[in-house]
């Protein structure tokens, strides 16, 4: 797979952190969402789980590289010290489909704005070190008819490659269904070609979007 191929990240693990700043506790936590009404139901969900707290602060990153949407609110810092950094260290990460927010218990000390950036971005960057990742990437369904003879002799030669079969189907013969990398197409029915004399040609039912986690997984059909 080829650098070029990666679109975007997103989560596939959440992390959390606790970042305490002059006896201040800043407690991030993050979610995978779709949209930012799936976002505003996990910032309503933190702000009545910590309802003693002072702030809750969050940032919101959804969509793609040609459409996104993003969002942040400080709930009450000085403005700019809170969401707006938060949201430009998701940014610089390169994650879609996400939402953080950041929980601010007050310990009695003032921080000034330089501290509250600092403080809220560490509390960010803590939770995404300890979060996992999974690549979007371009891929196509493809699919093979062929009698049980040449399915094992693909299957086997395909294994050996380190690609698994995305479905498999038995009937009178055998349907097996790949999800490959959309560079590597000609690559495939050619080695396709190769292996049965021709017999079987690879046929493409759709484009999608992928991550492997650990297997693939579709993200979006087209």
């Amino acid at each position: 797979m080829s650098e070029a191929s990666v679109i975007w990240k997103i989560l596939t693990r959440t992390g959390e952190s606790d970042v305490e700043v002059k006896k201040s506790h800043f407690l991030c936590e993050l979610k995978r969402v779709n949209n930012e009404a799936e976002a505003m139901e996990f910032i309503a969900s933190v702000r009545k789980k910590h309802y003693d707290a002072r702030h809750h602060c969050f940032a919101i990153r959804t969509g793609s590289p040609d459409q996104v949407f993003e969002r942040s609110g400080d709930d009450g810092e000085p403005s700019g010290t809170a969401g707006k950094p938060m949201l430009d260290i998701l940014k610089g990460a390169g994650i879609y489909d996400i939402c953080a927010v950041v929980t601010r218990y007050f310990g009695g000390t003032l921080l000034g704005t330089g501290g509250l950036v600092r403080a809220y971005s560490q509390a960010l960057k803590e939770a995404l070190d300890c979060s996992g990742y999974a690549d979007i990437e371009q891929g196509m369904i493809v699919q093979l008819s062929s009698d049980y003879k040449n399915a094992e002799k693909i299957k086997s030669a395909c294994y050996r490659s380190g690609m698994v079969p995305f479905d498999e189907v038995y009937s009178s013969d055998c349907t097996l269904v790949f999800l490959i990398h959309s560079k590597e197409l000609s690559t495939f029915t050619d080695r396709i070609t190769q292996l049965t004399s021709g017999s079987v040609k690879p046929v493409l039912q759709k484009s999608v979007l992928f991550y492997t986690d650990p297997r693939p997984v579709i993200y979006k059909e087209f």
